[in-house]
């Protein structure tokens, strides 16, 4: 049977204070409708993360997911940079 998919998402650990969970901030740009400027979004998601090693401000990859709990739909994929 094919698998449908998953959405992808790249972002910055903005907390880790959870057991078994971050949560990750992932900006976009979008453009004014009436001005034209661009402006920073940024959504956060709960992620599902049984890696203890994830700290606040590492840059990681993560993948949607069936629900885990109220909020958490996303799971950590991959640490792509450390915080400095």
């Amino acid at each position: 049977m094919e698998r449908n998919l998953r959405k992808e998402r790249i972002g910055v650990v903005v907390s880790n204070k959870m057991e078994k969970t971050i949560v990750v901030a992932v900006a976009r740009k979008v453009k004014h409708p009436i001005y034209g400027k661009f402006v920073n979004k940024t959504t956060k998601f709960a992620a599902e993360c049984l890696d203890t090693t994830v700290n606040e401000g590492d840059t990681v990859r993560i993948m949607e997911t069936r629900p885990l709990s109220k909020t958490k739909r996303w799971r950590l994929v991959q640490i792509i940079e450390r915080a400095k």
